[in-house]
């Protein structure tokens, strides 16, 4: 009887110490809600019994954020993450002004860009520690536009995670600028917004920025996604302990940093482990083809608090993969011995990995000539390592594809991302017979890009003050966004630029779908398909008219095509007099033979209402250029048109 006295007294004591906070609803990305980004990091719901989120944007509290993804960035539990910045986190890009991607200088919410208070995102959580737990865990990631040019200087953004355990004291880990351990570039970090490179070739200081990959020129950077715990957080079971995640600015408001968490969890030991994480980087650009270079970076991270030694025996080797042909020359270490053993076609290394270090190894092979299509390129290599401190390496492990999760369990442990070899894929060009662009992935307010499999075909020049020649939403055929244009003679003539070389072919037809409405005054806008040495491959002309019934507006549109016989010769809609109302029309300028060109007029929810075969001008289709838009006239209100769903035949 005494005993089962003892059993529910030690019971009550034991439940008298945890509480629990149950979520209301699921956590959801986008949210920056205190609740939901510790959930969102938390591998447990039920270990939290608090949570408080403050930051300097008093506007909106978006120094931190719920994400599901964002380019490299992949949740490694659950299917959330946190993402805290000394900006705005998940911006899709670094800098101020998202549109071009402007000069470096991040957002700030407090005082000036050089002044005080610093910029601070804080995250608190009281946490409630399990049974038999004596240790947290959690995986991070930091990244930083302040790399590589203040590397060594006071512009050193830091990041901070605080544990207080009432048994154990407090303990921190903290990543900035200056601690080293940056692994990752621009090209690493693909789709992150630090994936940014500065224009003139040289990260040095302030500098405009932009996405095409230059080399040298990467001006961001990144630590790999590390895990972090062991002796650096020591808790004790039953015990409710705060968790305190911190990012700050530090000597300026200026450039932006940002830093990934997820994962927290609780552990009874101390880990002792060696992780190895890879990724290969395509120098060519994407595609991976025939003839390309492969860069592979190799981290090798000791996230224990015991020292690897240099044993004997190689500590890494890595066979260089089939179909590729090793790179003279292109091995390297950030400490120890790396070299290419052409005996057996592998990189080894050798050297030690101290404590809570890493170290990257990289190399380069190209893809050999002639493989099919689809051809894999599957590489892996092994790290060698002394699992329990006897001067021989007993253990091993494979590297893993850092972000990818095939959805396989390798070990058994309920994990499916572990263990992944780097999978890649040769792509062997052939030419489309049409490519299209529906303008949906353009950024708003700005020029228009399109490509095929990495290769741009398309391109619009920007916008003039006198002008609107942009990228628009919320006025469409199909897709999210459409191309405005708003032409005068003082702005003329802007371009949409082709480059049909790059998908090895000619121009066959043209197509887009438009619509425009009736004007109050004159108008006219021409556009005139050229070549590269500027002649006249085709011209279409649309002309304001005076003949309406509802003034002010009663200056209604034409349609023309031009003939080098017959002259402007006109396309008429299915609407009285011919004219184009509002409506959305496809216009199609078709090669017919070698002698004439075939033009088409189509109207949403009615088809085809106009058909004309006309003359071919003096310039073939071939060597098609660019678009040249331009007008005569300078109207006070000026017409506008939208341009969507826009399809290039190829032969």
């Amino acid at each position: 009887m005494n005993k089962n006295i003892i059993m529910i007294v030690t019971i009550v004591m034991l439940l008298s110490n945890i509480s629990i906070i149950l979520p209301s609803e699921k956590v959801n990305a986008g949210s920056y809600n205190g609740q939901d980004l510790a959930l969102a990091i938390l591998s447990n719901d039920s270990w939290l019994i608090d949570s408080f989120y403050e930051d300097k944007d008093q506007s909106g509290h978006r120094q931190a954020i719920v994400l599901s993804s964002l380019g490299t960035m992949q949740p490694t539990d659950g299917s959330n993450f946190a993402l805290f910045s000394t900006g705005i986190a998940g911006a899709s890009i670094v800098t101020t002004d998202q549109e071009n991607p402007g000069d470096e200088r991040g957002e700030w919410f407090e005082g000036d860009q050089k002044g005080h208070p610093r910029d601070e995102a804080t995250l608190t959580m009281t946490l409630q520690v399990p049974p038999f737990m004596h240790y947290l865990y959690y995986d991070v990631q930091f990244f930083s536009a302040e790399y590589p040019e203040y590397v060594g200087t006071e512009f050193n953004d830091k990041f901070t995670v605080t544990v207080n355990s009432p048994a154990e004291g407090i303990s921190s880990y903290f990543f900035d600028v200056n601690s080293g351990y940056f692994v990752l570039d621009s090209d690493g970090i693909t789709g992150t917004g630090f994936d940014v490179y500065a224009r003139s070739g040289n990260p040095d200081g302030i500098d405009i920025l932009d996405r095409n990959r230059r080399h040298p020129g990467e001006d961001a950077g990144a630590s790999d996604l590390i895990p972090i715990g062991g002796e650096t957080h020591p808790v004790s079971p039953n015990e409710q302990i705060t968790v305190t995640i911190n990012i700050k600015d530090s000597g300026d408001n200026l450039v932006d940093s940002a830093a990934f968490i997820d994962n927290l969890q609780f552990s009874g030991y101390a880990k002792t482990e060696i992780v190895a994480r890879k990724r290969a980087t395509d120098l060519n650009g994407e595609p991976l083809e025939c003839g390309d270079t492969i860069k592979y970076t190799v981290t090798i991270s000791n996230t224990g608090d015991a020292d690897q030694n240099n044993n004997p025996g190689n500590e890494f080797e890595d066979f260089i993969p089939d179909n590729t042909t090793y790179v003279a020359g292109s091995a390297t270490a950030t400490s120890g011995l790396i070299d290419y053993d052409p005996g057996e076609n592998k990189i080894i290394w050798n050297g030690e990995i101290p404590a809570e270090t890493a170290h990257v190894l990289e190399f380069q092979v190209t893809v050999n000539d002639s493989l099919e299509n689809g051809t894999l390129i599957s590489n892996q290599g092994t790290v060698y390592w002394d699992s329990n401190e006897d001067g021989n390496n007993d253990a091993t492990e494979l590297t893993d594809d850092a972000f990818v999760d095939d959805g396989i369990d390798l070990d058994g442990d309920g994990d499916t991302d572990d263990d992944d070899p780097v999978n890649l894929y040769v792509f062997v060009f052939d030419f489309p017979s049409s490519v299209s662009e529906d303008f949906s992935d353009d950024t708003i307010g700005g020029n228009a890009t399109e490509s095929y499999y990495g290769r741009k075909w398309f391109e619009t020049s920007n916008s003039v003050t006198s002008c609107v020649f942009e990228v628009v939403s919320g006025y469409y055929y199909s897709t999210d966004n459409s191309y405005k244009t708003k032409i005068r003679a003082t702005g003329s003539p802007q371009y949409w630029n082709y480059s049909l070389s790059e998908l090895e072919s000619d121009l066959d037809w043209w197509d887009i779908w438009f619509t425009c409405g009736d004007a109050s005054e004159e108008y006219d806008l021409y556009l005139d398909f050229k070549n590269s040495i500027g002649e006249d491959i085709a011209r279409i002309k649309f002309e304001y008219v005076q003949e309406g019934d509802n003034p002010p507006t009663d200056w209604v549109l034409e349609l023309y095509y031009w003939d080098p016989v017959l002259n402007w010769v006109q396309l008429y809609s299915d609407y009285a007099g011919g004219y184009l109302r509002n409506s959305w029309y496809k216009l199609r300028i078709e090669k017919n033979g070698e002698n004439f060109i075939d033009y088409s007029l189509n109207r949403s929810g009615v088809g085809a209402i106009d058909f004309s075969t006309g003359n071919k001008l003096d310039a073939s289709f071939s060597d098609f250029t660019r678009m040249q838009w331009s007008s005569t006239k300078n109207p006070v209100v000026c017409p506008m048109f939208f341009w969507d769903d826009h399809t290039v035949g190829l032969i």
